[in-house]
């Protein structure tokens, strides 16, 4: 009888352990693999991954792109899209993501506690299309011991137009007495005043401060403290800049403020097909005075890079015009600048170097007059007018990078 007792308690115990194995693996839960559709709905599975695609695109303001949100595994949960600016980029709950206004968002997807992204930029639209826009000027203007700068005020009068300045504009200090009583009876005619965009020269710095030349053209000269700005004309973005004072030491380097300046105005205009810059000092010059100026060089290196088309300068009291060219002086017709010089503006004439700049084209150092630019979409045409008992022309014309 102990025998068979025995044999029975040990049959019961292995009864009980199969059953206790059974249950025991009943109880383990599921993979979240192998969760059904219908569960995975509901957001209770567990993301192992999130992926974004595309992870950056442009957009126009107006225009839509669609993203994508890659889940694993697949059937986990839902994503919700969200945008760090709506401002800039809405986004639907299904990823689609519409251009609202100019700059840069981050459109992120989340899936429980993952997260992706993608980099949405949306441009500056296109200044809208216009018609042709003029601009004409030139530098090293009146002097009270001159008649020069009546006779190309004379020349202005038939041109309408924005009027640009190339600096020293009234000789010799560019004082309070020197606008009043040099510069106002001729390019300061009330006619020309009131749409002329100016420039200072070193003339102007012979009083402290440049105070003569920002009293008399007060809020058109911009910040006095500056002396450079910026204004579009039509398809064109101008910039005015300032080549005086301390730009031979700090104001014109790189990391200057001013450059810095010129930079950030650039970028924020990149919308503009055509870019035209203006300053007193030339960076290339076949003059015997002054010849090339090397400390404008890093505003020639910012302006380069964003594709500017052209630079128009003043100081040497001549005409020259030259190719396309790289801050280098290297010919570039597929992204040079071209810079004229026009410091033909009344006082006086320079000879020129018996060895002229490379890429010099054209050039004059006998007649007094102006330089008319026609801007119009994708390029420009040039125009030297010459003033009465000249006859001297210069014409052509560029395209726009």
């Amino acid at each position: 009888m102990r025998t068979r007792t025995v044999a029975v308690a040990a049959v019961s115990l292995a009864a009980v352990a199969l059953v206790f194995a059974a249950c025991s693996e009943t109880a383990s839960p599921p993979s979240p693999d192998s969760l059904s559709p219908s569960f995975a709905k509901g957001g209770s599975g567990k993301v192992r991954s999130i992926s974004v695609s595309p992870t950056s695109a442009t957009v126009e303001v107006g225009g839509t792109v669609s993203l994508t949100a890659t889940v694993v595994p697949t059937n986990s949960t839902t994503v919700v899209w969200s945008s760090s600016n709506s401002g800039v980029a809405a986004v639907s709950q299904s990823g689609l993501v519409t251009g609202v206004g100019p700059g840069t968002a981050t459109v992120t997807a989340s899936a429980g506690n993952k997260t992706a992204s993608s980099t949405i930029s949306v441009p500056l639209p296109p200044p809208p299309p216009s018609s042709p826009q003029t601009l004409v000027g030139a530098g090293d203007i009146a002097s009270c011991s001159s008649s020069g700068d009546a006779l190309t005020a004379d020349v202005l009068e038939t041109i309408p137009g924005t009027i640009f300045t190339t600096g020293d504009n009234a000789y010799p200090n560019g004082s309070a007495t020197d606008y009043a009583n040099c510069y106002a009876p001729s390019w300061g005619r009330e006619a020309l005043k009131s749409r002329t965009m100016p420039s200072p020269g070193n003339h102007e710095y012979q009083t402290a401060g440049a105070a003569g030349y920002f009293s008399y053209f007060g809020s058109s000269a911009g910040d006095p403290a500056r002396g450079y700005y910026s204004y579009n004309l039509g398809e064109w973005h101008i910039v005015v800049l300032n080549s005086n004072s301390s730009c031979s030491t700090i104001s014109c380097a790189a990391g200057s403020a001013q450059e810095q300046w010129l930079r950030a105005d650039l970028a924020a205009h990149k919308n503009y097909a055509c870019t035209l810059a203006y300053w007193h000092h030339p960076r290339f010059n076949s003059g015997q005075a002054h010849g090339n100026n090397t400390s404008v060089t890093p505003l020639w290196d910012a302006l380069y890079e964003h594709d500017a088309d052209v630079i128009l300068n003043g100081h040497e009291h001549v005409y020259e015009r030259f190719a396309p060219q790289t801050p280098n002086g290297v010919l570039d017709n597929a992204r040079g600048i071209r810079q004229f010089t026009i410091g033909s503006g009344g006082n006086g004439h320079y000879a020129f170097k018996p060895t002229l700049e490379p890429n010099s084209e054209a050039r004059n150092n006998t007649a007094y007059g102006v330089l008319k630019l026609t801007l119009r979409t994708g390029g420009y045409d040039w125009q030297f007018v010459a003033a009465a008992g000249s006859s001297y022309s210069d014409t052509g014309t560029g395209s726009c990078h």
